[in-house]
């Protein structure tokens, strides 16, 4: 056999996954449904909050109703409390992948943290999670003594290329990159630069949301958290606040700026300005992370009169990339 032959073979074997990306906002959970609708497919999210229970208005989880039927997996199946890590979410994914192929279906992937949807696509293996307790422990006795800056700042001493992906604020991140260069003496980067070798499970179509006007983007960002004052924020970050938070509240946005008009201690107008500039500046990191993948087939929201149009468009974008339509298998298994 020819190493083309071979080489084709590699690729028609891998299971064809079509992605939506984006920034929040932009419309990719309609999109997916329509897309999942038309392909026979189910949703895999790879949203890192929207994982966990609870805070279904701040994370702006898609409703039974935006659901039309469609099974969703990796939404609300995660306890508040409980620590989660980028590993376990692949995981999971390449179980549900599998489980779902199996089914005859196809994969749809939605949503807005860059970092799961690299490391499924790209096959990226982590060191084991277990067995480094003590050395968390001992990480965050150090982030509340010494604060945030300076463990970015040994992050950067220990690991200069990952720290520079990593915004100093995600303290998460930050812990767990010193994690796990403590416990192992290997950095973060060069464990995903090994893993890298492995080769990779899938063929992603990837179809990113986007805007050619920036305003049109930050009208639907405030309108978006307008809407969630109305469904109830308040109640959900009281809710929060009242069971003690935790770690996970902490890092979502939406709970943290509207703490302090429930403390008294600022006006509930400066506080929906602050969620509304936290969730622009969050849109922008999203799309600095998506626009460095070449292979992502931008559309433009403002480039359609209709949610219809914009369906149409991807469905041809798609279909034109080679994923296949699942309903041809239904058909023909029925």
């Amino acid at each position: 056999m020819s190493a083309d032959r071979r080489r084709r073979k590699r690729k028609m074997t891998k299971i064809p996954i079509l992605c939506v990306v984006g920034p929040t906002a932009s419309g990719k959970t309609a999109l997916s449904v329509a897309l999942a609708e038309r392909f026979s497919a189910e949703i895999l999210s790879f949203d890192s909050m929207q994982l966990y229970k609870g805070m279904d208005i701040a994370t702006a989880k898609p409703t039974p109703e935006e659901m039309h039927g469609i099974p969703h997996h990796m939404i609300d199946c995660v306890p508040a409390g409980e620590t989660y890590s980028v590993a376990r979410y692949k995981s999971d994914a390449d179980r549900i992948i599998g489980e779902i192929h199996a089914r005859g279906r196809q994969v749809v992937m939605v949503g807005g943290t860059g970092l799961y949807l690299d490391t499924v696509l790209k096959n990226i293996t982590f060191l084991e999670d277990d067995g480094h307790e003590e050395i968390r422990r001992e990480l965050k006795a150090e982030l509340e003594r010494e604060g945030p800056e300076a463990m970015y700042r040994k992050l950067l001493a220990a690991d200069p290329e990952y720290a520079a992906k990593t915004a100093p604020a995600n303290t998460k991140r930050v812990l767990r990159a010193l994690e796990v260069y403590r416990a192992t003496g290997y950095t973060m980067s060069y464990q995903i630069a090994q893993s890298r070798k492995q080769p990779e499970l899938y063929a992603p179509t990837i179809l990113g949301l986007n805007t050619r006007d920036r305003n049109v983007l930050y009208g639907r960002i405030n309108r978006r958290v307008d809407r969630m004052l109305q469904q109830g924020l308040l109640t959900e970050a009281r809710e929060w606040q009242q069971n003690g938070g935790g770690e996970t509240a902490a890092q979502a946005i939406g709970i943290k700026e509207m703490l302090p008009y429930l403390n008294g201690e600022a006006t509930l107008e400066s506080c929906t300005e602050k969620l509304k500039q936290a969730t622009r500046h969050y849109a922008k990191r999203q799309l600095t992370w998506f626009r460095r993948n070449p292979a992502v087939h931008w559309l433009y929201l403002d480039d359609y009169s209709s949610e219809g149009e914009l369906t149409a468009d991807a469905v041809r974008t798609a279909e034109l990339a080679g994923f296949p339509d699942g309903r041809a298998k239904e058909r023909v298994d029925s």
